[in-house]
């Protein structure tokens, strides 16, 4: 009776771990249009008991970076984030580097968090250049001189599996993450571009797949040894 009472828990513990690594692969397809969007993996192994356990592994490999002809696009070729600040003063780190101008002339993110310490870009100048190193420019004629407006700071960590997943495609820093580390005489933006999601479409869709059909069986096991216990019941009340 205890060893059946065992299989259920087991299969009830597994098929459950099995239902979470699906959501985490239904998610990473689900942002598979994200900007930057960085896919979450669920590592499941099989313990000495016989229970599935698992881990979340985030993927930072770089998405591929494609051309918008937006000048306020920018992507990150290489590692490391940019820092972005709410209007209360938080701190987060993005990849996702669809900015805008916001109200008050400031490079922001969709979501109006300023684009480093402040970058105010005048709002009726001829264009404005963002520099590989993050420095940017304004010019006011096609022969004028370039205005610096300030520079998109580049930061990275030491450990970026510990950075936490924020609202609106943002991280935020923890203790396993550790501090950020600025960055300095570098090459890595790119202006006119956007780094796409490192989702692999059909590598997730096929695990997805795969993951569909063994939470069918594992469910038709549970099913069976559910109806072997009860038999054991009534075979004992007999």
């Amino acid at each position: 009776m205890y060893n059946i009472q065992g299989m259920i828990r087991k299969s009830v513990n597994n098929t459950y771990t099995q239902f979470e690594r699906l959501g985490f692969v239904a998610n990473s397809l689900a942002n598979f249009n994200t900007n930057a969007y960085k896919s979450v993996r669920f590592e499941q192994m099989l313990g000495e008991d016989g229970y599935l356990k698992g881990a979340i592994r985030t993927n930072y490999n770089q998405g591929s970076i494609r051309i918008t002809s937006n000048p306020y696009d920018v992507a990150i070729d290489g590692q490391g984030f940019i820092p972005v600040v709410s209007p209360n003063g938080e701190v987060q780190y993005t990849r996702d580097g669809a900015f805008k101008q916001g109200k008050d002339g400031y490079l922001v993110t969709n979501d109006d968090w300023i684009v480093g310490e402040g970058i105010k870009i005048p709002t009726n100048c001829f264009k404005f250049d963002i520099k590989e190193n993050g420095d940017v420019f304004a010019y006011n004629s096609s022969q004028a001189e370039g205005q610096y407006l300030g520079n998109i700071p580049l930061v990275r960590f030491a450990n970026p599996e510990g950075l936490e997943q924020a609202d609106m495609n943002r991280m935020a820093a923890t203790e396993d993450s550790g501090e950020p580390v600025l960055v300095k005489d570098h090459n890595c933006f790119k202006q006119n571009n956007i780094e796409a999601s490192n989702t692999n479409i059909y590598n997730s869709t096929s695990e997805m797949l795969r993951l569909n059909a063994s939470m069918i069986a594992s469910m038709r096991m549970l099913k069976v040894v559910d109806d072997m216990y009860n038999k054991a019941i009534n075979i004992r009340e007999g």
